[in-house]
């Protein structure tokens, strides 16, 4: 036996990296191979799983081997050294488990408050993102986030706890299928109640991408369905959010733009976005409620309680805590989701084709 064949390398697909591409998992497991390398390796024949030649985008499955040849003999480039994360204090910990109110195997909704980032920055070095080492629980893996909401926005987010669970979601979010409920406080009364905000979203110029305007010419398309849920004369309105798609301050920007900011949203909103005689200044915007497709059958389906301010500012000004969840949920329709839309180019496609072809037969009879 060569010495090149007692080197070989066997791997078994975990059920973590089932359905994930090949490379992929290298990326993930053999870090140091070079997708070239793997790429040598599957043209050649010596890279093969169950004994069956692959091609690096060829996706795999649980329990398959993954038969890889030695390591090149020329010394790799040095990687570059991982970025080890600082261990967790006992307040981040308690913290981060403190914000749990749902928990399954498959995944972990959270109760952000408002002030804490969820990912990382410049300047900021406290966030979920870097917290999610305390919720490993009883799992393998650490948790994965799939979503985001704004440093100053509360309310729920949900992580993943494996590759598979977190592919899942994030088509779910991506394909508009999952449900998100916003609430949010408002200054001034919109005079239609239940509406449709339709303006396009991009970059606002020069500050970074750190803010965004409406953009009619270069936008990103972005809908928001607004509903009010009481008033408290012209002075304010307590309404309930739901995007319809998912840009970077989406929400903010159109409350702003159909001239009714959040309350305490002063970067889109100006003096206008505050209310005086005890309105706390803080951003009154939250993520309530979540409803989503579990991986494994049956769905997700969770609300966040207020943050204390903003509880205490509906208080103040006269609304009842229990009006805010008697408005149904929008059901997605099929025609506003990825595979509706994808549906939908593909018939049209199709309608052309056949168009094309019944103009050349047409021009055969001549």
């Amino acid at each position: 036996m060569s010495k090149d064949a007692e080197n070989v390398r066997q791997f078994t697909v975990g059920d973590d990296d089932h359905g994930i591409r090949l490379d992929r998992w290298f990326k993930r497991h053999l870090p140091d191979a070079s997708f070239n390398t793997v790429s040598r390796w599957a043209r050649t024949g010596q890279l093969r799983v169950d004994g069956k030649r692959i091609a690096p985008g060829d996706r795999i499955e649980a329990g398959q081997i993954i038969r890889v040849p030695p390591a090149d003999s020329a010394p790799a480039p040095a990687a570059k050294p991982k970025k080890v994360r600082p261990p967790l204090s006992p307040e981040d910990t308690e913290l981060a488990q403190s914000m749990v109110i749902h928990r399954d195997k498959a995944a972990i909704v959270l109760n952000k408050p408002p002030g804490l980032a969820t990912q990382g920055g410049t300047k900021t070095e406290r966030h979920v993102d870097g917290m999610l080492d305390a919720l490993v629980f009883e799992a393998e893996g650490r948790p994965k986030l799939v979503h985001r909401l704004d440093k100053d926005t509360s309310g729920v987010l949900l992580v993943a706890r494996s590759a598979n669970a977190a592919g899942h979601f994030a088509k779910a979010f991506s394909s508009r299928t999952a449900r998100k409920v916003y609430w949010a406080l408002i200054t001034g009364v919109p005079s239609i109640e239940d509406g449709m905000v339709e303006l396009p979203i991009g970059k606002q110029p020069g500050t970074g991408g750190e803010k965004m305007h409406v953009d009619e010419k270069e936008g990103s398309p972005a809908r928001t369905r607004y509903r009010v849920i009481e008033r408290a004369g012209n002075r304010a309105a307590w309404v309930e959010l739901q995007p319809y798609t998912g840009r970077t301050h989406q929400l903010r920007v159109h409350m702003a733009a159909i001239g009714h900011p959040i309350v305490g949203d002063g970067k889109y909103g100006g003096q206008e976005a505050f209310l005086t005689g005890g309105v706390s200044r803080k951003m009154h915007l939250h993520a309530r409620r979540l409803r989503v497709d579990h991986p494994d059958g049956g769905q997700i389906d969770v609300k966040a309680e207020l943050p204390a301010h903003f509880s205490e500012s509906l208080e103040l000004l006269g609304f009842d805590l229990a009006d805010g969840d008697a408005l149904p949920l929008d059901e997605p329709k099929f025609s506003e989701t990825a595979e509706g839309k994808r549906r939908a180019i593909s018939a049209a496609a199709k309608a052309r084709r056949k168009d094309r072809k019944g103009e050349r037969r047409g021009r055969g009879r001549k």
